[in-house]
């Protein structure tokens, strides 16, 4: 199911605007499940939940992981039994192509690329060796896609699981919520680790 863009941040959306949403109203029509009413938002009807395996699946950039974290959010305060129920996965898709002749090889991180260049350097001098950095899924044919990202024979998920829901509560709200110190304090503290592509 395609979404449009980013979605509402339920973090910081009042209840009635998260459930007036057209966005969020489709993910919840598509699944099948239905919410009880606004002061019982907590009541998700699960029964005839249409998928026990629900993949999301964005680009592989900035843009991409703050969707990814906007719908993480939205089903870890609105859909929280999926996640509990292990129904939440993460689609990877590479971040880069490595190709020389005809000879092509994925690579998810920096460490994978730059082995495939070497590995391929030293087969020969008689095709240089080219890298191709996907900067999101449209970048892909159809065909690349569903190799690396959609086959269920090759592709990688990454399930949603919550080792400490208090830990996750508090994660969620310093990162998605109104306060932006504690953000901030996140940011600066973790800044070293960050990979930013520019």
């Amino acid at each position: 199911m395609p979404l449009r863009g980013k979605i509402l941040n339920v973090e910081k959306a009042m209840q009635h605007k998260v459930f007036e949403n057209e966005e969020i109203k489709n993910i919840y029509t598509a699944l099948g499940v239905r919410v009880g009413t606004e002061e019982d938002s907590k009541a998700l009807n699960i029964e005839k939940l249409r998928y026990h395996k629900i993949i999301v699946m964005c680009d592989a950039d900035v843009d991409g992981s703050h969707i990814e974290t906007l719908i993480l959010t939205f089903f870890f305060r609105h859909m929280n039994e999926l996640v509990e129920n292990g129904y939440i996965y993460i689609a990877t898709p590479p971040l880069y192509l490595v190709r020389k002749g005809k000879e092509e090889r994925y690579a998810w991180d920096d460490n994978q690329r730059d082995l495939a260049i070497q590995e391929m350097k030293g087969k020969g001098k008689e095709a240089s060796v080219g890298v191709q950095r996907y900067k999101g899924l449209g970048e892909m044919n159809a065909e690349q896609l569903w190799h690396t990202t959609m086959d269920p024979d090759q592709r990688t998920l990454r399930q949603v699981t919550i080792e400490n829901a208090a830990a996750c509560d508090r994660t969620f709200s310093m990162l998605m919520g109104d306060e932006v110190p504690p953000r901030r304090d996140f940011i600066e503290q973790n800044a070293r680790y960050a990979n930013i592509d520019l």
